[in-house]
C-alpha cells in the first residue's frame, strides 16, 4: 500500500473534530448542512460549486467528497472535467492577473 501525507480513510472520521469542542462542531455541522440544502441553487449545483472550490484550494478530502457527492446527485464525468477546467481558469487567472503588480514595481523603478 502506497503511504500518502492524506489519509482517505481521514475523511470518515471528520466527524471527531468536534471531540473536545462538541458545542462549536455541532454548531458547524449544522450551517455546513444548510449551506448545501436547495435554496436560490439546488444542492446538485452547490456540489458543484463545491467540487470547483475544492479544486481551487487543494483540498484532497473536499475533492473525494465532492466528486462523490456530485456523481450521487447525476453529475457526470464530463460535468465534473468541466469544473476542473472552470476552476483552473480561475486559479491561472488569479495568478496571471497578479502580474500587474510586478508590471507597476518595474514601471515605479524605472525600468
Amino acid at each position: 500500500m502506497t503511504e500518502t501525507y492524506y489519509d482517505p480513510a481521514d475523511l470518515a472520521k471528520f466527524h471527531e473534530i468536534g471531540e473536545h469542542a462538541p458545542e462549536l462542531a455541532k454548531k458547524f455541522f449544522d450551517w455546513y448542512g444548510a449551506v448545501f440544502d436547495d435554496g436560490a441553487l439546488s444542492a446538485r449545483e452547490k456540489s458543484l460549486i463545491a467540487l470547483g472550490v475544492a479544486f481551487a484550494v487543494q483540498c484532497p478530502y473536499c475533492i473525494d467528497a465532492y466528486t462523490q457527492d456530485a456523481l450521487s446527485k447525476g453529475c457526470d464525468p464530463e460535468q465534473l472535467t468541466e469544473v476542473t477546467h472552470v476552476a483552473s481558469a480561475i486559479k491561472g487567472g488569479a495568478a496571471l492577473v497578479h502580474g500587474v503588480q510586478m508590471k507597476s514595481v518595474v514601471r515605479k523603478l524605472g525600468m
